[in-house]
Order: C-alpha cells, then sequence, then structure tokens
C-alpha cells in the first residue's frame, strides 16, 4: 500500500474515495471550507443538517455524492466526544473506516488526520499548532526523508501516527494459505493522507513514516503468530528473523542445539526433548554497548506450538496454541520497528525457541532439570514450559549488562481469567520500570495492568528436592509464574503475560480475528521514550 502526504483540501480528487472523521457535538464550519474541496464541503453541511450522522464512537457512515462533489465515496466515521479523544480513538477510528472501504472493494484512499484542530491546522490536543495558514491550492506532494520517525513529536504527528497505525492494522488479513489470494492483502493500492497546511505537512509526514514503520512492524509479528506449526517451527522463526535483520541491518545470531548445549541451557533443551525439530535461540541486536549508553533486553517465549507435552492439553481449541510463540513474533516485529526507527539505545532481542510435544524422550511430571543459572527447577507440570525456556533466557541477557530487561509471553490462562481480553498483565521487580511501561502502553494503545508479586507467591512454589517448582497449584497462576521467573532475575524486568491479549477471537476495530502482534507497539514506544 502506497501512502503519500499530500497539501491541499480533501476531496478535491475524483478518483477516490474520501475518510473524514467528526466529533460527536462538531460542526462543519468555515475552517472546514478552508480545508475541505468547496462542493465537498457544501454537500457534507447539507448532510449532517439531517441529523443522521451522530458522529458517535466509531459509527460509520458511506455517502454517495453522485456528482455533487468530486469524491466517488465519502467514508463518515465518528470520534466520539472531542473532550474524551485519546491516540487510541484515532486508531480505531481508522480501523473501523478502513474495514467498510475494503468491503466496498475502494482502492485509493484519501483521508484526514482524526484529531481536535488537525483537520483545519489549529490548535492539536496537549500541544499548539504549528504555524503557517491553509495552502489552498492544488493538492501536491510533501516529498524528502522523515526528519526523525524514532522520536516522539507534536500533537499532529502523533495524531498522524495514530491515523496511519489505525489504517495499516485495521487493513490487515491474513490469507497465505489460500489460493488465488491477492498478492496486495491490502485490496487498497494508494492512500493519501491530505492536510491544508504546508508547515504542518511535514510534521504529519514524520508521522505518517512513525505509523508505517509501527504498523508494518506489528503485522510482521501477526504474521509469524497467524503462521501454522507446521510452517513456524523453531528453524522457520530463525529463518524469518534472520531475513528481517538482513533487510533493516539489526545483528543476528542464531544459537543451534550444539551451542545451546555449550551455554548450559538445560530448561530449553528439557523442553524440547520430545520434538523432532531442533530448537533454536535467536540474538537480535541493534545498536552497540558503550558507556554512557543504556543497554535494554527484550525477550520473547518462542514456543512454536505447545501441546502441553506429557501434560497435554485437551483437543478443543489445541490449534490455538499456534500462536504460543506470540511473545517472540513481538520481540521480533518490535525489534523491525527499532532498526528502522534508530533510536540512539543499545536494544538486543532474545528468542528461546521451541516445540512442546510428547514422545518417549520428553520431559516428565516429577523431573528435575538444571537451568543456565545452576538452579535446579522439579517440574510439576510440563504444560508449564514457557517460562522454564524464559528462565534461561533471563539468565542469558545478564551478559549484557542491561539498564532493563522485559519478557513477553502467552504464560497462563490464570491471567486471562484476571484481566480478561482487555489489558496484559504486568509484574516485576522494579516500580519506576512498571511506571515507564505502563506508560509506554498507554500512548501505543496496548494497556498493560500491575499485578503483585508478594512473598505469598513465591512461597507456593518453592520445592523440598530442588530449588524451586515449576507450578505453585491452582490459584494465583498468573503470579506464581511472576515469581517464578523472578528467581532468574538480577536486573530491573518487567515480566508481560500476553495470554490474553495475544490473539483475538472475533474483530476488533483494527484487528481481525487471529494474532493482534500486541507488544510490538508498546516496546517501541518504551525505546521512543526511554531516557538514561
Amino acid at each position: 500500500m502506497q501512502i503519500d502526504v499530500k497539501i491541499g483540501r480533501i476531496g478535491s480528487e475524483a478518483d477516490t474515495s474520501v475518510i473524514i472523521g467528526l466529533f460527536k457535538e462538531e460542526q462543519l464550519g468555515e475552517s472546514d471550507g478552508a480545508s475541505m474541496e468547496p462542493a465537498l464541503h457544501r454537500y457534507l453541511r447539507d448532510v449532517l443538517a439531517l441529523g443522521d450522522f451522530k458522529g458517535e464512537d466509531q459509527e460509520v457512515a458511506v455517502l454517495y455524492p453522485l456528482g455533487q462533489a468530486p469524491p466517488e465515496r465519502v467514508v463518515l466515521v465518528g470520534l466520539g466526544s472531542s473532550g474524551e479523544f485519546t491516540l487510541e480513538t484515532a486508531r480505531r477510528a481508522s480501523g473501523v473506516a478502513v474495514k467498510r472501504a475494503l468491503k466496498l472493494g475502494v482502492s485509493k484512499l484519501s483521508i484526514a488526520v482524526h484529531g481536535p484542530g488537525a483537520r483545519d491546522g489549529q490548535d492539536g490536543p496537549d500541544k499548539p499548532g504549528v504555524p503557517g495558514g491553509p495552502d489552498n491550492s492544488e493538492v501536491s506532494d510533501v516529498s524528502g526523508a522523515p526528519d526523525d520517525p524514532g522520536a516522539p513529536g507534536s500533537a499532529f504527528r502523533d495524531c498522524a501516527q495514530a491515523t496511519v497505525e489505525g489504517l495499516l492494522l485495521g487493513a490487515y488479513r491474513y490469507d497465505d494459505f489460500k489460493t488465488g489470494g491477492d498478492t496486495d492483502r491490502s485490496g487498497i493500492e494508494s492512500v493519501a493522507v491530505v492536510t491544508p497546511q504546508r508547515a504542518q505537512a511535514y510534521e504529519i509526514r514524520d508521522g505518517v513514516e512513525a505509523g508505517r514503520i509501527s504498523a508494518e512492524s506489528t503485522d510482521l509479528a501477526r504474521d509469524l503468530s497467524n503462521a501454522p506449526g507446521n510452517a513456524m517451527t523453531p528453524r522457520k522463526l530463525a529463518a524469518a528473523a534472520r531475513k528481517m535483520a538482513g533487510e533493516t541491518g539489526l545483528k543476528c545470531r542464531v544459537l543451534t542445539r550444539k551451542d545451546i548445549e555449550k551455554e548450559r541451557m538445560g530448561a530449553l533443551l528439557a523442553v524440547n526433548a520430545g520434538s523432532e525439530e531442533p530448537p533454536r535461540f535467536i540474538v537480535l541486536e541493534h545498536g552497540e554497548a558503550s558507556d554512557g549508553t543504556d543497554t535494554l533486553v527484550f525477550i520473547g517465549k518462542g514456543i512454536t506450538f505447545d501441546s502441553g507435552g506429557i501434560s497435554i492439553k485437551s483437543s478443543g481449541g489445541m490449534e490455538e496454541m499456534k500462536h504460543d510463540m506470540s511473545g517472540a513474533a513481538a520481540v521480533i516485529g518490535a525489534m523491525r520497528s527499532i532498526a528502522l526507527s534508530k533510536p540512539s539505545l543499545h536494544v538486543v532481542g532474545l528468542v528461546p525457541a521451541t516445540e512442546n510435544l510428547p514422545d518417549g524422550r520428553a520431559l516428565k511430571p516429577g523431573d528435575i532439570i538444571s537451568t543456565r543459572s545452576g538452579k535446579t527447577i522439579e517440574v510439576i507440570n510440563t504444560d508449564a514450559e514457557g517460562r522454564l525456556v524464559l528462565a534461561d533466557a533471563l539468565e542469558y541477557a545478564e551478559r549484557y549488562n542491561p539498564a532493563a530487561v522485559i519478557d513477553l509471553a502467552t504464560l497462563t490462562g490464570a491471567c486471562v481469567v484476571a484481566l480478561g481480553y482487555a489489558a496484559t498483565g504486568m509484574m516485576g521487580n522494579d516500580d519506576g520500570l512498571q511506571d515507564r511501561v505502563r506508560t509506554a502502553g498507554e500512548t501505543a494503545g496496548e494497556r498493560v495492568w500491575p499485578l503483585p508479586l508478594w512473598q505469598d507467591y513465591h512461597d507456593q512454589i518453592k520445592s523440598h528436592i530442588a530449588d524451586v517448582k515449576n507450578t505453585g497449584g491452582r490459584w494465583a497462576g498468573a503470579l506464581t509464574a511472576g515469581a517464578f521467573l523472578a528467581k532468574f532475575v538480577e536486573r530491573p524486568w518487567v515480566h508481560l503475560d500476553i495470554a490474553g491479549t495475544a490473539y483475538t477471537d472475533s474483530s476488533k476495530p483494527y484487528c481481525p480475528k487471529g494474532a493482534t502482534g500486541v507488544g510490538v507497539r508498546l516496546l517501541l514506544q518504551l525505546v521512543k521514550e526511554w531516557k538514561s
């Protein structure tokens, strides 16, 4: 999908469809006349005067000017009350609007940035607008590379980023295994983000590029997670990571079984014992370690298919266990976005990858295994395998002397019971880091919610024959899993349990059924906001 920023009046091109967001209390005024093609402005004022379109959040109406204005179609999308507008409002509005456009077979779109004042160049939310009056000339391209796609910017820039994120994420579909599918999955050939303000256009251009990086990286994570287990084995996941690294300039190292044995990753090897597919340990690296530059390490659980092992899961819904590598997908997608955004940080992504399957060599309940740290684990349940591979990865992260470590994992059904599908569970050992992660999540539209790691939960996983056991009984399962991981961490650390947010069984405003790619935008936002 080609996306360009253009200066001029929206709706001035006859062979396109336009998306325009309107607030609940909004009436088209003189400022809209300066930013909108005059005939379209008159047409919309007449239509809105009927009162049928209310501007409710995510309300959509399709209008057909039929010669009364240049566009083929006008897709109106409600933004709700302007006082309640957030960047997530913009994402959702773009998502529902582009889905409607796709159903109509639209191939060429123009869109105005969603946000208070964003369409007419007045002050945006929280920050003043940029100088420069409306440019009433013909629509023209804004060329040149973004000034800095990796840095937060003005309200115009941020609203443009969110608008484009919703557009691209909402247009996503996974049809790799459908015969006769479109080569361009979106079905939309080109999008013009139109603004009347020449000065504003350059901020919007930077926001559009940041939104493209974020959304395309999220879609990469979705692709990896949506792929079936036979198409996304540990080796194929490693190959995908290596390919992405080659395209973006990241350093990539893939540890094979022999390398993993040399690194004494006994927990990863134990989980892999029941699979014919060899394990892989993926290392992605942006930047260099240096004095005065913080190192952040992101770790993603990479169980490419989880049957539960000897403690086998029930057959109902087991096909969804292809998504058990969603943490790995998020880290790979986030590392892509970081490479393209070029922050001045040293960032490392680690992915322990394996299948969890039963056979005669598989890990058994009651087994005791040794980890890279030297700590021993009594295995109570082989379906609590994600925390085992993370234990080795967390200890491996120590070699980078990181300022912060964050792991992402579809770890426990208990977290879904606690928080449902509305938020990711967050645990950790550093309140300041948790605050940073929570703030980044709010900005990125990926909410997290803190959960405690009290001593009570550590007591539940005490073993009388090993250093720790891998489950703590029925109660507080998400928290005992977090307590388990804490045993293998010595740095500021946050654990994100994405079991409830990694995939959805129904369509959402900017996410179809399947993998969500959660975590990519949060990690990128955290990196953008990070200050040593």
